[in-house]
């Protein structure tokens, strides 16, 4: 899935075995200040409404504990699969991964996108009781503008 506005609004494709969401949103500030957001877990509750905690360490092969206002009760435990530095970053479990990625555009502004597949052969059978991710992806989206622009802006 790309989402090709770049405008913070989520868009999701639900299939039988399977949903993706996603969302795009122009940063006025450089990727290592996006990148060094996303990448340091203690921090994330303090700009970022969407979670409530982050443990452990976000580095390629380490293991990381979520936990999130779409789901307050549960954990997600989580392995980081990919990190290029100032580029793409990708987390996730058995039955899902989410994808980040920096891009910059010019003129100051970096394109953030993230997007979010989740699915398998038991999905169908759970599939409605997965809440949507569009609301939380999109403020998610907003909260890293809001927050890396502050900081640009302080440089």
């Amino acid at each position: 899935m790309t989402t090709t506005a770049s405008n913070g609004k989520a868009a999701t494709i639900k299939k039988t075995f399977s949903r993706e969401t996603g969302v795009s949103i122009d940063i006025q500030a450089d990727k290592s200040i996006i990148w060094a957001l996303l990448t340091n877990a203690n921090d994330y509750p303090r700009w970022n409404s969407t979670v409530i905690s982050i443990e452990g360490n976000i580095a390629k092969g380490e293991k990381i504990k979520l936990k999130s206002t779409l789901d307050t009760k549960r954990v997600f435990k989580l392995s980081v699969k990919e990190f290029e530095p100032d580029d793409r970053l990708v987390w996730g479990d058995a039955m899902g991964k989410r994808v980040y990625t920096l891009k910059t555009i010019g003129n100051g502004l970096t394109n953030f996108s993230m997007n979010e597949k989740i699915g398998g052969p038991m999905f169908p059978l759970f599939a409605k009781m997965i809440p949507p991710f569009d609301q939380a992806f999109e403020q998610f989206a907003k909260d890293l503008k809001n927050e890396a622009e502050t900081i640009s802006k302080t440089k």
